[in-house]
């Protein structure tokens, strides 16, 4: 039985990247690795759709959340964040880590946040420091509007930071002319790499910022290192250098798909995905869905986590439970990536034999014909 991950992170890698990892160890004071990452650094920024300087850490995505807070806010200063899931929680327990006095803009799990609330809250509080964002709220599948942020933040002192590390190269994101200051995304989600690398896209705005923060309580995460050494094509510290050369592989994949197109298909697979759950009489929990997963709502009667194990075990579907209160009461069907549209009608033609071997009433192959047609009526577009 062929195994199909299909869960939000870490997510599928293509065979030639993972070809690159199979390569002998190189050493990453030479040329060679200043080539390579200097190429990898282009392409991200093509990803992003920024000119901005673009930093590596090697780190989880969050290493990268941790370097935007630990160098943007002092400690004693102001921030807003915008939480409506577990990722936006994430920024206040990073904030309240580094002293820095947080203004909480929340909605219940499922919703995303409105920007008429963040504009009461700059009106309120003129003097933040920073606004922490989530683009894809991975544990919701929530989106939100972060063109309509950044345009309310860009009228003010405050940075715009947000986490895209599931929604960069998964949905239209375009750093620059969305007044982004920084943009922090990690490379195992639509990036196509395993965990390892977190990248920042850092404006002017936001390095004014970190040049005038004296107090940052940080030595790895101190990212003027890192900008300083990017411009020579390299790092400060030993960076992780095979993954680099492998991420070089899957942006060059990304890159010659073009941005726009790789945003084209996952709305298709979204749709597709979201058509088949509706057609099954399953309730999707996001109001506003992003593109890289869809969530859908366990039905009365059935057991959540009992359906996932049997998923797995019986048709090698590996979705994603709920986290904390959550758990068991949604699935987590990712798209993103390197997954593609039969992998999502065997992820609903399987979920359907799950349920029916449950007890739940459905028509047999109600939800892969809608999903189907989704696809179908998205061809060529």
């Amino acid at each position: 039985m062929k195994p199909r991950l299909m869960t939000p992170g870490p997510t599928p890698v293509p065979e030639e990247t993972l070809l690159e990892l199979a390569r002998p160890v190189f050493f990453h004071r030479s040329a060679e690795f200043r080539q390579l990452f200097g190429e990898m650094t282009e392409d991200l920024k093509y990803i992003f759709q920024t000119k901005n300087t673009v930093v590596t850490l090697t780190s989880s995505g969050t290493g990268g959340m941790e370097a935007a807070v630990a160098n943007l806010c002092p400690p004693g200063s102001k921030a807003i964040a915008l939480i409506c899931g577990r990722w936006g929680e994430r920024w206040r327990n990073l904030c309240k880590a580094f002293g820095v006095e947080l203004i909480q803009v929340t909605v219940p799990y499922g919703q995303a946040v409105p920007p008429e609330n963040l504009a009461k809250a700059l009106t309120d509080h003129p003097d933040a420091t920073a606004v922490f964002a989530t683009f894809s709220e991975t544990s919701t599948g929530v989106r939100n509007d972060l063109e309509a942020f950044g345009k309310l933040i860009a009228k003010t002192p405050a940075v715009f930071v947000v986490d895209t590390i599931s929604g960069l190269a998964v949905m239209e994101c375009r750093t620059d002319s969305w007044h982004i200051d920084v943009n922090v995304t990690g490379s195992q989600k639509a990036l196509m790499l395993p965990p390892g690398l977190a990248y920042l896209a850092v404006s002017e705005k936001a390095w004014q910022k970190i040049d005038a923060n004296t107090s940052a309580r940080t030595f790895y995460f101190d990212l003027k290192k890192y900008r300083d050494k990017v411009k020579e094509d390299d790092t400060p510290f030993t960076p992780a250098h095979t993954l680099i050369r492998a991420q070089r592989a899957s942006l060059k994949k990304l890159r010659a798909e073009g941005i726009e197109n790789v945003w084209a298909r996952h709305a298709r697979m979204a749709a597709a995905a979201r058509a088949g759950a509706n057609a099954m009489g399953l309730k999707l929990f996001a109001k506003q869905p992003a593109d890289g997963l869809t969530v859908i709502c366990v039905p009365d009667g059935i057991d959540g986590t009992a359906a996932l194990g049997m998923l797995e075990k019986k048709y090698g579907i590996k979705l994603a439970n709920g986290q904390d209160t959550l758990k068991g009461k949604i699935w987590r069907l990712a798209h993103m990536g390197y997954i593609d549209q039969f992998e999502v009608l065997a992820a609903i033609s399987a979920l359907e034999m799950v349920l029916v071997e449950m007890g739940y009433s459905l028509e047999p192959g109600a939800g892969v014909a809608a999903a189907q047609r989704a696809l179908a009526g998205n061809i060529g577009k």
